[in-house]
């Protein structure tokens, strides 16, 4: 009987965390990537990160932030070393942030300028 109940509970619990994960609203998704040219110094490169880094900082608009480095073994990065994945409620979120003047100053001083840059927004699904 305890087993049973137990059972039924955990399934009772599963069932409502799967319908949970399905009714999660969509994240629109600022995916942005840069590289630079090999012997750029890694002081001025860190400079541009952490200047993004402070971003979230600045526009509360930006819902979640993170950030990494390519670390994949086959090589179809183009050239691109450093991704920024930024997350927002609506495009008009994402448009004000784009123009907000913090925004402005972070793009005006990306030195060394990547010579590699792709940006790419999508809504998620599930």
């Amino acid at each position: 009987m305890k087993k049973a109940l137990i059972f039924s509970l955990l399934l009772l619990i599963s069932s409502n965390i799967l319908k949970a994960q399905k009714m999660q609203q969509p994240i629109l998704r600022h995916v942005v990537m840069f590289g630079w040219d090999k012997g750029t110094d890694s002081n001025s490169v860190n400079k541009v990160i952490n200047a993004f880094k402070a971003l979230p900082g600045k526009i509360n608009l930006i819902k979640a932030f993170e950030y990494g480095t390519n670390n994949s073994p086959e090589k179809l990065n183009k050239g691109l070393s450093h991704c920024f994945l930024l997350s927002f409620q609506s495009e008009a979120d994402r448009d004000a942030y784009l123009i907000h003047p913090a925004h402005k100053a972070f793009v005006a001083g990306l030195i060394p300028s990547p010579t590699a840059v792709t940006v790419f927004d999508y809504w998620t699904k599930n």
